[in-house]
């Protein structure tokens, strides 16, 4: 695609826009979902922010990460309007579930997934609301639109004027059987987890922007058995199931390596996997029926992938 716009959001951000260089209309997507943009030589990750309804572009918002591994750096300083980028998805792994009402929690970057949903939500009058927080107010991208549009649903709460965000009360005042959709730093993801285990009235539902801590881990060397062909692969204890499938010239789709981007999907046919994935909820690693092959291993000695 071709990059038609780039534009500061907030300090530290830019906007994105993203063409067909022929003109054409770009994929269909839905709020939630992501991009792969290929920069130099890595693949990041960027979360639509745009207007699903716009067949023309598409666009995303990019944080200059000052301890990043090169892609906001690229994007800021090198990406030029008129370069062509090269692009995968859009995937979804973060979408919009019905719900009575809804509950938004975003921390700096972790609006730009939650902006499309805002959209949606208040074209079909559901009720809503948005508790947004970040270092200042003026690193909060489309802040002062939101609340100027929705001033009686959104609550915005910089770090330098108001602390860390209440997340308890916003939580205790969301009614019975509220989805919570929460985006943001590390730090504020754990919190809300933590939180809304002590809720049963809310349903959670979180994206990371990196991978979470799994803590120490073991592996071990086992075996994946590819189910469309009876194939089995040895996969040892320093490499992942995608290094080992590649190593035996299987071709598989995946990008971050990371268990963040959900490109590496696979069905679990038959085995238990051992999640160490940041995407799948808590639910979908218990049903053990799908897993992320970039960095989940096995807790059985065999696996069998619908491959």
């Amino acid at each position: 695609m071709q990059v038609s716009a780039k534009d500061p959001a907030a300090d530290g951000v830019v906007l994105v826009t993203l063409t067909d260089p022929d003109g054409g209309p770009v994929a269909h997507w839905e709020p939630g979902a992501h991009l792969d943009l290929v920069l130099g030589e890595v693949t990041r990750q960027y979360s639509l922010c745009g207007d699903p309804g716009d067949t023309s572009s598409l666009t995303v918002g990019v944080l200059r990460e000052p301890n990043g591994r090169g892609g906001s750096a690229y994007v800021h300083d090198k990406l030029a309007v008129g370069d062509l980028v090269e692009v995968g998805g859009p995937r979804n792994h973060f979408a919009l579930a019905d719900a009575p009402s809804y509950l938004f929690v975003a921390g700096g970057i972790g609006i730009t997934p939650l902006r499309p949903m805002l959209r949606r939500v208040d074209e079909q009058a559901t009720p809503w609301t948005l508790l947004y927080g970040g270092r200042t107010r003026a690193s909060m991208a489309f802040a002062d639109d939101l609340a100027a549009a929705h001033p009686d649903r959104v609550l915005l709460r910089p770090q330098d004027e108001f602390g860390i965000l209440d997340l308890a009360a916003a939580l205790d005042s969301a009614p019975p059987g509220t989805a919570v959709y929460c985006c943001g730093p590390e730090p504020l993801l754990q919190a809300i987890e933590s939180a809304c285990r002590e809720r049963d009235h809310v349903t959670l539902h979180v994206e990371r922007f990196a991978p979470k801590d799994v803590g120490d881990t073991e592996n071990g060397s086992f075996e994946v058995e590819l189910g469309r062909t009876g194939e089995v692969v040895e996969v040892a204890e320093t490499e992942s199931i995608i290094d080992a499938l590649q190593r035996r010239g299987v071709e598989v789709d995946f990008s971050c390596r990371e268990g963040t981007c959900g490109t590496c999907e696979v069905a679990v046919l038959g085995g238990t996997p051992d999640h160490r994935d940041s995407v799948l909820t808590a639910d979908e690693q218990a049903a053990g029926d799908a897993m992320m092959i970039c960095v989940s291993r096995s807790c059985t000695p065999r696996l069998v992938l619908d491959l």
